[in-house]
């Protein structure tokens, strides 16, 4: 596997929880509904907080011998949580990424909000040490990426791990960002083949697959519907020209392959999010989001940008980052925008101004709220939060050691969580 195809990793779990989770309607009184909630990630730790700032929480879990944890999805409840987490990293300082990074053992639990429990799950008829959650289809049901002999594979099976059924075949290209339709009928994900990341739709087993996009020259990226089914975005980057994948175009697509245009122009996106210093840095895949208006929401770059973080395409890749920290070429910077996919307009939600960057967009499940990171240059990100059309911004939180907090996502609403 090459690097281009590992970066999808950092933000594996956030795409899941953004694809699977829905409002969930459990039966509960309105008066028993949570305030709207969040998690996030931090230094290898997760929290919840209020979007108010208040109620933060950190998930400990103490079970030995795991060094991070993730949350990856929903349940139809709302209250119970899927958590990846991962075993010390068996990759080092000098080893190559692709060889040793999928040898690490990693687990899957559901934890309850309600009540604390965590329980182990996708322990039966296990068939590697590495997999990693990629789509809750049901309560019952998950798509898992498998790796085994460096080989990545999709497997439809139940949540124990049992019923293991193929979704893609050995050798024919890992898919990534997987994202279920609202009908929960058929899946949309991008697939990294030795021909380039191409974007696919298929049914919820894996049947009637049918491309949509594919083109050596392009790298096209994390397929998401519209909140009617009738659309797919994703984003293109022109990856020969810009090895580190920093900015690529908004996509628009049928689900059929129908109707393809692009809505933005001069890869317009900030895509490779990079954020920090030489002593604390991070980064990740940013991806759109839909509005429940049938708008879309991204990090639009400001022309003649330039990150802080320079990628070094001649450089043997032993980190999956593979950047020097160069402050003194950064300019420009990112803004939250909302495009109209009808006619390609675009409004401006938030102004940072220079070498500020807003990123990792995504409206809350009543569509009132935004919540984003923001990061200068230089600087690890911070959580903020704003009213949908961009006012009262504030931030809420800097993460562990105010050392950066990254992957906001919603908790669905309408239930009640112990505190």
């Amino acid at each position: 596997m090459t690097r281009r195809q590992f970066i999808a990793t950092a933000a594996l779990a956030s795409l899941a929880v953004a694809t699977s989770c829905r409002s969930a309607k459990d039966g509960r009184s309105k008066a028993s509904r949570a305030p709207a909630r969040f998690f996030f990630t931090s230094q290898g730790k997760t929290a919840m907080m209020n979007a108010d700032g208040s109620g933060l929480r950190w998930f400990d879990f103490n079970v030995p011998n795991q060094a991070t944890w993730q949350p990856c999805g929903f349940l139809r409840d709302g209250h119970r949580v899927l958590f990846l987490s991962m075993e010390p990293r068996r990759d080092g300082p000098g080893k190559p990424f692709d060889e040793y990074y999928h040898q690490t053992p990693t687990h899957i639990w559901v934890h309850d909000l309600d009540n604390g429990t965590l329980t182990e799950v996708a322990t039966r008829d296990r068939m590697a040490p590495f997999y990693t959650p990629q789509l809750l289809l049901n309560d019952s049901r998950i798509l898992m990426q498998v790796v085994r002999n460096k080989v990545g594979q999709i497997f439809s099976m139940n949540l124990d791990g049992s019923d293991a059924r193929e979704f893609t075949r050995a050798g024919e290209g890992m898919p990534y960002g997987l994202s279920l339709s609202p009908d929960a009928r058929r899946v949309a994900c991008h697939i990294a083949s030795p021909s380039g990341y191409q974007i696919w739709v298929s049914d919820a087993d894996g049947g009637n697959r049918a491309q949509l996009t594919g083109h050596p020259e392009h790298l096209y990226f994390c397929p998401c519907w519209s909140p009617d089914g009738k659309w797919l975005v994703f984003q293109d980057c022109i990856h020969k020209k810009d090895p580190g994948h920093d900015w690529s175009d908004l996509y628009l697509s049928r689900p059929d392959g129908s109707e393809q245009r692009l809505l933005t122009k001069d890869q317009a996106l900030w895509f490779a999010a990079t954020y920090g210093n030489g002593e604390n840095r991070g980064g990740g895949s940013n991806t759109p989001t839909w509005s429940r208006d049938g708008k879309v929401l991204c990090s639009h770059r400001l022309p003649g940008s330039k990150v802080a973080w320079e990628f070094q395409a001649q450089r043997p890749d032993t980190d999956h980052f593979n950047r020097d920290y160069k402050p003194e070429l950064a300019r420009g910077g990112a803004e939250i925008c909302k495009i109209d996919p009808r006619d390609s307009s675009l409004t401006k939600i938030t102004q940072p101004g220079e070498l500020v960057w807003d990123f990792r967009q995504s409206e809350s499940p009543d569509g009132k709220q935004i919540i984003f990171c923001r990061a200068r240059t230089g600087e690890s990100p911070a959580i903020w939060v704003m009213n949908a059309d961009g006012t009262h911004p504030r931030e809420l939180t800097r993460g562990l050691d105010n050392r950066g907090a990254d992957h906001p996502r919603w908790l669905p609403q309408g239930n009640s969580f112990s505190s």
